[in-house]
């Protein structure tokens, strides 16, 4: 995938680089920094690091990766949080484009980022986070970067705050659903709950069809045969326009190029070319839901999208509703729709792989 979220330590991911937050000065520092050095040897990356002397806030070198699976380690130095009204947002960004440079000028296949500054700086997570994808989604959307995959690596499990008013609509949709939903599934008793259960009726409950065979005619089934017989070869005439082929309408219908649909989807060219070539193949729903978007789909021709691959969105699930609340709004930006699936499931559309 071009862009996945893991939850995972930065050290130990099998990537061509990984990113770290380091301290200006050629020394060790506190916290992720320590643990790279660690995991990396630390005197050789120490060693290498003062050969590259002081690195300015904002800005990125790289070494050797020494004992760490990642060839290379890419370092920059992230800023101090004081606010916000001191330029930190401006060299966060530069930290991300500087480190995404240098990774296409090492034709790196693979950079893993951690979420810069947020440790002992104390940039606050659910800012960093709105930066991280920011940078990361304008560098893939370039034409030479987009086969570059691109990890932004969760350590802790600390929820991110929310406040935008977007969670907020987000919030509301889901709760709306999922009122409308188990309103109906009241009408369904299991297990339990039967226990706690107080009929009042003012009808007569059903007599059990035993009974009423008992005490009444024997019945009498009778069948009817439909005079129209409809062959086996007919009937799956019938069947339905495949998925590929309803998949390369939308694409053309909106003039699209394979390219943009795959792009804006967040989904690799292997996979979108398996999905288009490979006969009778159905994607999984999460690459359904994403190609949705990366179609821009409104919500009847998305539900019809989805229907094809026989799927369709659960109001049962947290995860389905954010998705279908980002395609009613028509609100195609997959690292936002990715942002906030990540934070309220703690899942992405890009976490799968097929």
């Amino acid at each position: 995938m071009p862009f996945k979220i893991v939850r995972n330590d930065i050290t130990k991911m099998k990537t061509d680089a990984i990113v770290n937050t380091a301290n200006p000065n050629p020394v060790i520092g506190d916290g992720s920094d320590a643990n790279v050095y660690k995991a990396a040897g630390v005197s050789e990356l120490l060693a290498a690091r003062k050969e590259l002397g002081k690195i300015e806030r904002g800005q990125a070198v790289f070494t050797e990766g020494f004992g760490l699976t990642a060839k290379f380690i890419i370092h920059t130095a992230g800023p101090v949080w004081k606010g916000g009204n001191l330029g930190e947002e401006k060299i966060l960004r530069s930290c991300y484009k500087n480190c995404l440079d240098i990774a296409r000028e090492l034709d790196c296949k693979s950079v893993a980022f951690p979420l810069i500054s947020t440790g002992n700086y104390g940039y606050p997570k659910e800012k960093a986070l709105s930066v991280a994808l920011d940078e990361i989604n304008v560098f893939l959307m370039q034409d030479d970067n987009d086969e570059m995959e691109v990890y932004l690596v969760i350590y802790d499990e600390e929820a991110f705050d929310l406040s935008s008013k977007i969670y907020s609509d987000i919030q509301s949709f889901i709760d709306a659903n999922y009122i409308e939903e188990n309103a109906q599934n009241e009408q369904m008793i299991f297990g339990a709950r039967l226990k706690n259960l107080s009929i009042k009726s003012a009808k007569p409950l059903p007599v059990p069809e035993e009974e009423l065979i008992e005490k009444s005619v024997p019945i009498q089934k009778t069948y009817k045969i439909n005079a129209t017989s409809v062959s086996l070869e007919n009937f799956l005439g019938k069947k339905e326009e495949s998925f590929q082929n309803i998949l390369m309408h939308h694409i053309a219908e909106r003039k699209y190029s394979n390219k943009e649909v795959y792009k804006r989807a967040n989904i690799d060219a292997k996979l979108f070319s398996k999905i288009i070539c490979t006969k009778n193949y159905v994607p999984k729903k999460k690459n359904v839901m994403a190609l949705a978007v990366g179609l821009r789909l409104n919500l009847s021709d998305a539900e019809k999208f989805m229907a094809a691959a026989g799927y369709a969105f659960s109001n049962s699930e947290k995860f389905d509703l954010i998705v279908k609340y980002f395609i009613s709004n028509e609100n195609y930006n997959m690292i936002d729709l990715e942002e906030k699936l990540w934070e309220l499931t703690g899942k992405t559309l890009g976490n799968l792989v097929e």
